[in-house]
């Protein structure tokens, strides 16, 4: 397992949800949630966080489909992502698969009271808590960085 701390986001058309991780990898926890409508100002914020937190690598949820296929909603994502590396290179950026993620921030939340309207800011933060601590474990079991790298070229 690489040390370093990490940066997960969950991209969304009105939020970002942001989440890190202690140096040593162990326990992912919320950041902020970013307002995702105006893209330009989306990504200024998550530079600024990126600059602040100073991660090994940012990870980015990729949404695939139930049977690991790719639809709108990941192009989306992909662009973000590849958008989001040519502005904080030299820090790695990588997708990793997000599936069930929000689904599982959404049960975690309701099951701790939050109500869904109250909560939603707070469930895109959960749901990169998921994305990171999936990203960790990944890691942690196989040996492997993981995800995909995601080039920061024109």
């Amino acid at each position: 397992m690489r040390r370093g701390r990490r940066i997960a986001v969950d991209v969304g058309d009105a939020r970002i949800g942001v989440a890190s991780c202690d140096p040593d990898g162990v326990l992912a926890t919320p950041v902020e949630t970013v307002p995702g409508r105006d893209v330009p100002a989306a990504h200024r914020r998550l530079k600024a966080i990126i600059e602040e937190y100073e991660p090994l690598e940012v990870v980015v949820g990729l949404p695939r489909s139930l049977n690991g296929g790719e639809g709108p909603a990941a192009a989306k994502v992909r662009a973000f992502a590849k958008e989001m590396a040519k502005n904080i290179a030299p820090v790695p950026v990588r997708l990793v698969d997000e599936r069930m993620s929000t689904v599982t921030a959404a049960q975690g939340m309701r099951a701790s009271g939050v109500k869904a309207k109250k909560g939603r800011s707070a469930i895109d933060q959960a749901a990169a808590v998921v994305i990171l601590q999936s990203a960790l474990e990944t890691e942690r079991t196989s040996g492997q960085v993981p995800g995909e790298s995601v080039e920061a070229g024109g």
